[in-house]
């Protein structure tokens, strides 16, 4: 009884405190959720170790539907005919930049941390990630002022930035197989396309079927959420009971259910997001807290500044990565150094796949969600405040008609 006392006591104390703390940070213009990350490390066992282990025991579970949360609204926001008018520059940045920081993450992983390529491979997917968080504020608010609207630069961040968390969701969980003992063979980068079509073809179908339901019976806005969120956790489920036998990305299958949902019922489409985006409000802080909670300080410590200039690599590759895809496309140096920036911030896929590794128990977890923390802590308040003071000076305002 007093354990289920104490463990409501911990969430009361993380949600109530790591809204407080988000609130101040964004005061004084800082993303929220460095302020939460830090508040779950003074809440932690390596301070002041005030959190129910119970709640600890289950933050994994907790990690695992916020990132549902994250996929499915990355679906539902996903216009792929804005990805079409904007053309090769978008379909480069969803891809080509993550690639490039994976490879940096995959030469000087072994070099600086010593460990092996298999395990430099998944700490690469888990850094490659750019932030939604940070970044779709700013391009609505750059949407709002008209500035890079004449080349649809906003637009530009925010397409390849969703494409870019997919690809790179999915590239984790298939080097996840293999730092939990898969060989590696012919077999294996088989099985990655085919569990990737699969995964298409699954959501596909799921949701064209949820969209025919919607669209014959009259739900409320409650249900539609009830049973897309139910939906998608189903197939989270049966992705953790089938992966002995075959492996399907049903993560991928919950976006592409979004994008059906989109492209059949804006409306709809629509409802689901301000449905999400409440849901994300609380997980939000559940999950940059229940992250911040797990960090083993004395690890971070003991560990120095290896992890901190492999980050820097895998950035600079990044940034490579970001200058190859804007060859050859009509935006001058300014506009393309905005990019460049604004691909720099890490934050909500870091902390809801950094910890995974360690709730499975395996030796690379604790490097793994110490570099996580790391990078969220250092991109994603420099990439905020540059994105804040550059975009006026960077980018072309076009004048707003007047009426």
């Amino acid at each position: 009884m007093k354990e289920g006392i104490y463990m409501v006591l911990s969430l009361g104390i993380i949600l109530l405190g790591g809204f407080i703390v988000g609130i101040l940070f964004e005061k004084i213009r800082l993303p929220k959720i460095v302020g939460m990350l830090i508040y779950g490390i003074l809440l932690g066992p390596s301070l002041l170790n005030i959190v129910s282990i119970d709640l600890i025991n289950i933050s994994a579970s907790l990690r695992q539907i916020a990132l549902v949360i994250i996929l499915t609204r990355s679906g539902l926001s996903l216009n792929i005919k804005s990805l079409k008018e904007i053309g090769r520059p978008a379909i480069l940045m969803s891809l080509i930049p993550a690639t490039f920081e994976i490879i940096g993450i995959l030469i000087f992983g072994p070099l600086l941390l010593k460990i092996s390529y298999v395990e430099a491979l998944l700490i690469g997917t888990i850094l490659a990630a750019v932030s939604p968080a940070i970044i779709v504020p700013r391009m609505i608010k750059l949407q709002n002022e008209k500035f890079g609207t004449n080349k649809q630069i906003p637009e530009l961040i925010m397409a390849g930035a969703s494409v870019d968390d997919i690809y790179v969701i999915i590239l984790f969980y298939a080097f996840l197989g293999l730092n939990e003992g898969s060989s590696l063979n012919v077999l294996t980068f088989i099985q990655i396309p085919l569990a990737i079509i699969i995964g298409v073809l699954v959501g596909v179908v799921i949701g064209y079927i949820i969209s025919y339901l919607f669209k014959k019976l009259n739900f409320n806005k409650l249900t539609k959420t009830l049973i897309l969120l139910s939906t998608s956790l189903v197939l989270v489920g049966l992705e953790n009971l089938l992966s002995p036998y075959i492996q399907i990305s049903f993560l991928l299958s919950i976006v592409t259910i979004g994008i059906v949902i989109l492209f059949k019922n804006k409306e709809n489409a629509k409802v689901l997001n301000e449905s999400y985006n409440s849901l994300w409000s609380f997980f939000e802080i559940m999950l940059f807290v229940l992250v911040g909670i797990s960090v083993d300080l004395n690890y971070a410590i003991s560990s120095g500044f290896m992890p901190i200039i492999l980050l820097i690599m895998g950035l600079l590759f990044r940034t490579i990565g970001v200058y190859l895809s804007l060859l050859f496309t009509k935006y001058n140096f300014k506009e393309k150094l905005f990019i460049i920036i604004s691909y720099l911030p890490k934050a909500t896929v870091q902390a809801s796949i950094g910890g995974i590794a360690l709730s499975l128990g395996l030796d690379i977890g604790p490097l793994a969600l110490t570099i996580s923390v790391l990078s969220i802590l250092i991109t994603a308040p420099i990439g905020a405040i540059l994105m804040d003071n550059t975009y006026k000076r960077l980018l072309l305002q076009e004048p707003f008609n007047a009426y």
